[in-house]
């Protein structure tokens, strides 16, 4: 192959720096506000004296309910950031405002999630008495704190692709069984009432 000296040049900027990954500080951040939001939480719970309620709405026949209620909502948002989830990441089509979506869906389920653990760890406290509470309250305290690592994880640039679909994952997994273990349980032994 020949080169002609006078075809005009084409002017590509220098390569770049090769793009630096993410330092052990992107990681250890945020695991460990993770574990001192769980741990916290779980200390709070476990020293304080429950009081038995926290609050109640009007229209409602107990806390408990209201509490199935909330929780039961914010696992209808947590859906929505799951499915808004797949369309961000192209698995699944979806409307070019599904970010749009994923970032309020996400902003409610949180929300209405604070009133509910208020209420469990003021109200109940950290229990272990059988199998279900002490999933209920491990997991209770461990969705907070993965919460709280995912959200630090967003600020965070350089990330593999994978990083926030497993933390998002735990996220909703945690959720998921803190629901299973409390508002389904009310709503299967006490029936679905208001």
């Amino acid at each position: 192959m020949t080169v002609d000296p006078n075809a005009a040049t084409q002017n590509f900027p220098p390569p770049g720096p090769a793009p630096r990954r993410p330092g052990a500080a992107t990681y250890l951040v945020p695991a460990l506000v993770a574990g001192a939001v769980a741990v916290g939480l779980g200390v709070y719970g476990n020293v304080h004296d429950p009081e038995g309620t926290a609050f109640n709405l009007a229209g409602f026949s107990s806390t408990s309910a209201v509490k199935s209620w909330l929780a039961t909502t914010a696992m209808g948002f947590a859906v929505v950031q799951l499915v808004s989830a797949l369309m961000l990441y192209g698995r699944i089509p979806g409307p070019s405002w599904s970010g749009v979506l994923h970032r309020w869906s996400g902003r409610i389920a949180f929300l209405v999630a604070v009133p509910v653990a208020v209420h469990c760890l003021y109200a109940l406290g950290y229990q272990t008495y059988e199998p279900r509470v002490l999933w209920h309250s491990v997991l209770g305290c461990f969705f907070f704190g993965a919460f709280s690592a995912k959200m630090l994880l967003l600020r965070s640039e350089r990330l593999p692709g994978w990083v926030l679909p497993i933390v998002g994952g735990l996220v909703f997994s945690a959720l998921t069984v803190v629901w299973l273990t409390s508002a389904l349980w009310f709503f299967r032994t006490f029936g679905v009432t208001t």
